[in-house]
């Protein structure tokens, strides 16, 4: 039985619908019942109310308790409890007066029903909406409170709602009722809000309902609290047009990349043999739900998105409005159901007008497309070249000090992934080989600057360009810091505040410091050595080469240091017996520099 993060398996829906009041203080529960309703009832009184229901499992569409759990012989696809859901996410202005809570999949209690109706007619409503999906258990409870409510004189009418484009020919239960519930809730919504009559808004939702089609497709089962998953797919299986509470689809199928996917989903709902198709015209205007079932990923839903507005669009279709997100789900279920409806302008005012209803998405008020204009690349300003030449080293000297620290890098490749592993991900030897190529091919493109800022500034920008990983960001950003310092001066002074401006921006950016076992250990050693730079009479040789030393045994040093920043951090072992790479890294280019 799959785990659940619920208190108890027999109060979970209960919870779960106290919460949602809890954090809603537009929301109330109708005492002694399962149903949610506005907070601002009186505010309905000569408007029509508008009720919808069923189980939980569904959210944010539905809510409710969960029934006990299934034997195991009745957890079969396409068997078990009668499925039905219902709509706490949507209760709000401009949207639904109340839910009714029943069983996780399956029908709220006529009693409840009948509550919910008495509640809302106390209030004032002028006439009452049953909104009510297709499935029998639904059309039962409901339509028995209806009856019970009409002989006490409530005008109450029943929508029954059908989208689902699964099956070509449909059994006598007919369409079952799914995610495109969600728009009809919101037309008849907006409609009522707007002071429509009773009779007004079944004649436009009832049209509504019928130029509508849903269609789900699923990479995996769900299951109730406390019982096994409903049916079971292969791992290379998915299953196209099952319901939402795991009844059978209509066809399995190898699984598909995400955009044959959505081609089939279409193709199946606009088929003309199919009985319960949709019939779609090239330049009709449609509204588009993208709906996660419950378990997929955002960054699927939105590829699923991407790729249903492309096809769409090249079959002549205008996307008036797109909604993606989780709508209607099945518990757990990894999936996605596409819902479309046929739209004209009155309709997608409707769907644009306001609601306060907390699962209805802030929906931008303008058609969805793939050929939407991008804003422009910035372009780079240009450099601000130095007045002067300086008295840096010249193009060659450059180029030899950079071929050496290039080849050094390449050497020790695997020495530097050998350390690495002990601490990270083994790839410290790749990172840096992958900068000394980059350097390499720059400079075959073109002879590196001689001026010392132009110089680092224009190495900063290979490695955060081709280097990757944290070690290009911090090599960019000592290299840039140190640029600044140079400009304009190339005196041996100037070095050594060159060090130390590159050592305070990885710091304030990486977080680490001396003693934390990384690559600034023999940074910081470097430095401090290079301090003698400021010394009229210093031998900056002498002095590069006791900074080469200082940075060496820096390096070494890391071995008996414990991880105080990087991945290394993480590793369980205080003590990992071994120099961090990215120290040894940094001594041996310096070592280079100075051959």
């Amino acid at each position: 039985i799959p785990k659940k993060l619920v208190t108890t398996v027999s109060g979970c829906a209960d919870d779960a619908v106290a919460g949602l009041v809890a954090c809603n203080p537009g929301l109330r529960l109708l005492q002694g019942h399962r149903v949610v309703l506005r907070g601002d009832l009186p505010a309905i009184r000569g408007r029509v109310a508008l009720l919808s229901g069923g189980g939980s499992g569904h959210e944010p569409a539905h809510a409710g308790e969960t029934p006990p759990p299934a034997p195991p012989e009745a957890s079969t696809h396409g068997h078990g409890a009668e499925p039905s859901s219902h709509s706490t996410g949507y209760v709000g202005k401009g949207m639904l007066t109340g839910v009714v809570a029943g069983n996780v999949f399956a029908s709220p209690s006529v009693g409840s029903v009948l509550a919910a109706i008495r509640a809302v007619a106390q209030a004032g409503a002028a006439g009452i909406l049953l909104i009510v999906k297709n499935y029998t258990g639904d059309r039962l409870n409901f339509g028995m409170a209806l009856e019970r409510a009409r002989a006490e004189g409530v005008d109450v009418q029943m929508v029954v709602v059908g989208d689902d484009c699964a099956f070509a020919t449909p059994g006598k239960a007919g369409r079952r009722g799914i995610c495109g519930t969600i728009l009809i809730h919101k037309v008849a919504g907006a409609l009522a809000e707007a002071g429509a009559s009773l009779n007004e808004i079944v004649e436009k939702v009832t049209a509504a309902a019928k130029a509508m089609g849903t269609l789900g497709l699923s990479l995996s089962p769900c299951s109730i609290p406390g019982s096994k998953p409903s049916f079971q797919l292969a791992e290379d299986e998915m299953e196209l047009g099952l319901g939402i509470h795991g009844e059978a689809g209509v066809r399995r199928m190898k699984v598909l990349p995400a955009d044959k996917a959505v081609e089939t989903m279409l193709e199946h709902m606009t088929d003309p043999s199919n009985a319960s198709h949709l019939s779609l015209k090239p330049g009709s205007s449609v509204v588009l739900v993208v709906n996660n079932l419950g378990g997929l990923s955002c960054l699927e839903l939105g590829i699923v998105a991407g790729a249903a507005v492309r096809c769409l669009e090249s079959r002549g279709i205008r996307i008036a409005r797109a909604l993606v997100g989780s709508f209607m789900t099945a518990l757990e279920m990894a999936g996605v159901s596409l819902t479309l409806m046929l739209v004209d302008e009155e309709l997608v005012e409707l769907i644009d007008a306001k609601t306060t209803a907390m699962a209805w998405p802030n929906v931008p008020a303008g058609p969805a497309t793939t050929r939407r204009e991008e804003v422009p690349a910035p372009t780079e300003g240009p450099r601000k070249l130095q007045d002067e030449t300086g008295t840096g080293p010249g193009t060659a000297r450059v180029e030899r000090v950079l071929q050496r620290v290039c080849s050094t890098l390449l050497g020790i490749q695997d020495k530097l992934n050998e350390l690495d592993r002990g601490a990270g991900d083994g790839d410290c030897g790749h990172t840096h080989a992958r900068a000394a190529q980059a350097i390499q091919e720059w400079m075959r493109s073109r002879p590196p600057p001689a001026v010392p800022a132009q110089l680092l500034s224009s190495l900063a920008d290979v490695l955060l360009e081709q280097m990757g990983g944290s070690s290009g960001v911090l090599y960019g950003l000592f290299l840039t810091a140190a640029a600044q310092s140079l400009r304009g001066r190339s005196d041996f002074p100037a070095w050594a505040d060159a060090m130390d401006a590159g050592i305070e921006a990885m710091q304030r950016y990486g977080g680490a410091a001396p003693g934390d076992r990384t690559m600034l250990d023999s940074l910081c050693a470097a430095a401090q050595a290079l301090q003698s730079l400021r010394s009229p009479s210093a031998d900056p040789l002498q002095v590069l080469a006791a900074a080469v030393q200082s940075a060496e045994a820096a390096a070494e040093a890391t071995r008996h240091m414990e991880a105080g920043a990087g991945r290394a951090s993480y590793i369980r072992s205080s003590r990992l017996e071994q120099p961090d790479p990215g120290a040894v890294a940094v001594a041996a280019m310096l070592g280079a520099v100075l051959e």
